[in-house]
């Protein structure tokens, strides 16, 4: 890995604490915190501050890929599943190894958990089609793509040719997306036997008790996080749950069935009077780099995989250039100190998110807590992912939160993601109208590479007519055509007669 020079790193004033490390010190020669104007105190309350807005991952990624039971769990193509034990351990020792050598080596304060948006897609529009082994196979496959996109340089070449708008719009749909997701998995939303797809709760009202625990998640939740409470979501999730464990206490609600509809959609919130355990690595390794391909066909798996690619690549992309912003370690162009650096190692959270079957880890936004907290180098990042190596040992807690619950997460997250309408400009209709149907095909197909597809085509057409075709980059043109081709394969696979 090549470490851009230490000399490009911007310097920030002074602070009011006293430096605590002499100049020459093994942690001051590794991190520069004097150099970025910090002080070790600062960087290690950073790490704390980051560590708790990131937490809920530990709780909430074992709900979306795992379960407890094929009957209270996304099952694959096999009729397999994940264990949320297994799912939680793995997602902390994944967070916690990779934080850590990202602060190592990329010297930033930011925090590298599993994806909210791909993890979904997974559990949601991938292994209906595949494995579980074959679907983390994938993951790791989109991981050497960006990786070696970020060795190359052509990240940074790739990102400069995409417009922002539309950017922007795969970011906000994927919050779409999500919280569409939270309100199916809440009972929110439900089909409707006839009539329009979708109707609010059961037969137009809310009447069932965990529905009613969801929304209460919602506005508990979502009034923390505008309060700027730190770590609101962590805060949120344990009350909601409490709130939760309570009822079924007391009503004996149950799990949902077609005679009992108003019930808890997946695990019933019971305490089993375990709390901690040995973490249960036996999902770790368990990944099928290429089973995908001859499962489902070339091009069908490849076009998963450049859709896992463009939604790692963008996603983090962003964060991480708003986090440095933040953090004042931007230079003016908006790249940062050591910044092929953090692209490899953020390339490598999907490599070893598909190898402990954890979904592609990625840079969290959430990190800006801690960097509120004063937190300028990577001994916070450091400081988080040792945090998260001992939230390891707290996987039992995962089994008594209940979906409900983790659908109110996902809906605040959605809501964090879709704040980047903001970047859209609008009053061009051909930028708004690409766009607008990026951002909305993606909950209504419910897929992701559905929403990314419509919103190259539709970019590409629509500006050609409007005459802005020399505008466009090359590579829109390229990426279109394979969409294209994604979109028409069922009909290509039966001319070719596959």
């Amino acid at each position: 890995m090549t470490i851009v020079n230490t000399n490009h790193e911007q310097t920030q004033p002074a602070t009011t604490e006293p430096p605590v490390l002499a100049s020459g010190s093994m942690l001051e020669r590794t991190f520069k915190i004097t150099q970025r104007g910090s002080t070790v105190k600062r960087e290690i309350r950073g790490g704390i501050v980051t560590f708790f807005t990131m937490a809920y991952i530990v709780v909430l990624n074992p709900l979306i890929l795992g379960g407890f039971s094929p009957d209270a769990a996304p099952v694959d193509v096999a009729g397999n599943f994940l264990p949320a034990a297994a799912v939680g351990a793995a997602t902390g020792l994944t967070a916690g190894l990779l934080t850590i050598v990202f602060g190592l080596v990329a010297n930033l304060p930011f925090g590298l958990a599993a994806g909210l948006g791909i993890n979904s897609f997974l559990a949601v529009s991938v292994i209906g089609d595949v494995t579980w082994p074959e679907a983390m196979g994938l993951v790791l496959l989109n991981g050497i793509v960006i990786v070696i996109f970020a060795l190359t340089g052509a990240r940074t070449a790739i990102f400069r040719a995409i417009p922002k708008d539309l950017k922007a719009a795969i970011t906000v749909g994927i919050g779409l997306f999500i919280t569409f997701i939270g309100f199916v998995d809440s009972g929110f939303v439900t089909r409707t036997p006839a009539g329009p797809p979708v109707q609010l709760g059961t037969d137009g009202s809310i009447s069932a008790f965990p529905t009613i625990v969801f929304v209460i998640g919602v506005v508990l939740m979502g009034g923390l996080v505008a309060r700027k409470v730190q770590g609101g979501l962590l805060i949120g999730i344990i009350a909601t749950t409490i709130l939760a464990v309570v009822a079924e206490k007391i009503l004996r609600i149950g799990a949902a069935s077609e005679a009992n509809p108003g019930g808890w959609h997946l695990n019933v919130p019971e305490l089993s009077g375990q709390i901690l355990s040995i973490p249960d690595f036996s999902i770790v390794g368990q990944f099928d780099m290429f089973g995908a391909f001859s499962r489902i066909g070339p091009l069908a798996a490849t076009m998963l995989v450049f859709t896992l690619v463009f939604t790692n690549f963008f996603d983090a992309m962003g964060t991480m250039t708003g986090l440095a912003k933040s953090a004042n370690v931007s230079r003016k162009d908006g790249t940062f100190p050591r910044i092929k650096s953090a692209f490899v190692v953020e390339g490598m959270g999907a490599v070893f998110g598909g190898m402990t079957s954890t979904s592609s880890n990625t840079v969290y936004v959430d990190s800006a807590a801690g960097i509120g907290e004063g937190a300028r180098t990577g001994l916070a990042s450091v400081v988080t992912g040792m945090l998260f190596l001992g939230a390891m040992f707290l996987t039992p807690l995962t089994s008594v939160v209940p979906i409900e619950v983790a659908a109110s997460a996902l809906v605040v997250v959605g809501t964090m993601m879709a704040g980047q309408i903001r970047a859209i400009n609008f009053k061009r209709f051909s930028v708004g109208m690409p766009a607008f149907l990026t951002l909305v095909t993606m909950p209504l197909t419910y897929s992701i590479a559905n929403g990314i597809g419509v919103g190259f085509i539709s970019w590409v057409l629509i500006n050609s007519l409007a005459g802005r075709g020399s505008k466009i980059h090359p590579l829109m043109w390229v990426v279109s055509a394979g969409f294209l081709v994604y979109f028409a394969r069922g009909p290509i696979s039966l001319l070719l007669g596959a």
